[in-house]
């Protein structure tokens, strides 16, 4: 007879409450590789959100200017900002809190409210803004596949589309499930990756083949005369941003991590818990860097191979257009419409991933000043439910009818640079007051996530002086 104790199988599904820390929700870690990859999720949907507009056109565009020798810096970049992100993920399963409502706690206090609650509610201009141009870019590449009324490059046209993708992004997520959202992310973010890398081996039957001597040229750490500028902008807009770290922390909690280590009783079952936990979202935000650093190189590379050689260094929606007409005389018309479809899967995946991590965020910052209590589970699905049939409607109308007026966007800008800024300082602040030591790494980890915060606080100073 078997004297091994009985251990009862571990199960991943939609908690009743996921921001509750229920005793009977309590679940003891896997303790194997492979049992830990059976929990992973929270990062596909970061990279869902991540490998967006940032990648497939600044990427591309960056590496249109100055061709392979900065693609040592979009490991670098990616591999920087990755370690805040696991800390403020450490954060929220030891407190069983998500960013906003730390961030409420993070001093000084402006009236009732911490500076960083402010400052996330004046981020809903940056949210706006910046989603609208997903939206209306991954309607014009499904546009000029397959236009509406004719001309493809018209506002009835694109306008058609982004309501077409408007209404699937709702419908996806009216019932406000993880497990929806998790599972459509991770579907999309493995096809873009594929669809990527398999962009840049296509282009070796054409001139604009790469060799092994461009790669190792791009991974020897140097930076060109006069691209400085280029790669700073590269630096900060490659990788987790602000906006991916905070949401990280609620997909976390949704997926069950903090209550399946249960409230801290001090116990040392909770700290072993916690850290088993723990362990799992650490190799999830790795498996999900991994994912998201791969398609940005790939993007980064057909930028290098087939824009930098000709001297073309398109911008915003014409990388689409540019590439996929290439790819139209050098493969053939089906390279061409393989790029359109993957480019405006790329593009909306970002939104598929965005809506219910911003409507999270905006719903917890909505709670915050008042709104609702956060904790009442029918008040916060309801609220959620609502503002992700809102949001995906505002982008839309303000991506198809309004040119990106300039006050807004630099706006957006000046906002997005003091939010990164904020969210390095706040994880500190949060990791040294509230995260208990024994769920904590050693001072290796440490340097690395100061290193990580320095790096992701410059790259806000830097955003604020262009913003200026």
């Amino acid at each position: 007879m078997s004297t091994q104790p009985h251990r009862p199988e571990l199960k991943t599904r939609d908690l009743d409450d996921p921001y509750a820390l229920n005793a009977s929700d309590v679940q003891e870690p896997p303790t194997t590789w492979r049992g830990r990859f059976k929990f992973l999720g929270p990062g596909m949907i970061t990279s869902a959100a991540v490998v967006g507009s940032g990648e497939l056109l600044t990427a591309t565009t960056l590496g249109a200017q100055v061709g392979f020798i900065l693609l040592w810096l979009v490991l670098a970049s990616t591999f920087l900002k990755v370690w805040v992100q696991i800390e403020l993920g450490r954060w929220s399963i030891s407190t069983g809190k998500v960013a906003v409502t730390g961030y409420d706690e993070v001093p000084p206090r402006l009236g009732k409210r911490g500076w960083m609650a402010w400052l996330v509610l004046l981020m809903f201009v940056q949210f706006l803004t910046s989603q609208a141009g997903v939206i209306s870019a991954s309607a014009f590449a499904f546009s000029a596949l397959m236009p509406i009324g004719g001309d493809p490059f018209s506002i009835l046209s694109i306008g058609a589309w982004v309501a077409i993708l408007v209404v699937i992004a709702i419908a996806i997520h009216v019932a406000n499930k993880y497990t929806v959202v998790e599972g459509i992310s991770t579907s999309l973010v493995l096809l873009i990756a594929v669809f990527a890398v398999l962009m840049v081996f296509l282009i070796q039957g054409t001139e604009f083949s790469w060799t092994a001597g461009d790669m190792l040229e791009g991974m020897r750490f140097q930076v060109a005369v006069g691209s400085m500028g280029v790669a700073l902008s590269m630096f900060g807009l490659t990788g987790v941003g602000a906006g991916e770290i905070t949401a990280y922390t609620y997909w976390c909690v949704e997926k069950g991590y903090a209550a399946w280590s249960g409230k801290n009783d001090g116990s040392d079952a909770w700290v072993k818990r916690a850290r088993g936990w723990i362990s799992v979202m650490k190799l999830d935000a790795w498996v999900s860097w991994v994912v998201y650093t791969v398609s940005t190189a790939a993007f980064y590379i057909l930028g290098a191979a087939v824009l930098h050689p000709q001297g073309i260094v398109p911008k915003g929606d014409a990388v689409m257009g540019t590439i996929a007409s290439i790819f139209s005389t050098q493969v053939g018309q089906w390279g061409s419409v393989v790029f359109l479809i993957g480019a405006g899967l790329a593009l909306f995946k970002t939104i598929i991933a965005n809506v219910p991590s911003l409507g999270r965020q905006v719903g917890n910052t909505l709670a915050v000043f008042g709104a609702f209590d956060w904790d009442n589970q029918v008040q916060r699905d309801r609220w959620m439910r609502v503002i992700m049939v809102v949001l995906p409607i505002v982008w839309g109308l303000f991506g198809t009818v309004v040119s990106s007026p300039l006050a807004l966007v630099v706006l957006a800008g000046i906002l997005n640079a003091v939010f990164l800024m904020g969210v390095a300082a706040a994880t500190i602040y949060l990791s040294h007051r509230q995260t208990d030591p024994l769920v904590k790494d050693g001072k290796f980890f440490t340097v690395l996530l100061v290193l990580s915060a320095l790096a992701i606080f410059l790259v806000g100073v830097l955003g604020l002086a262009n913003s200026f």
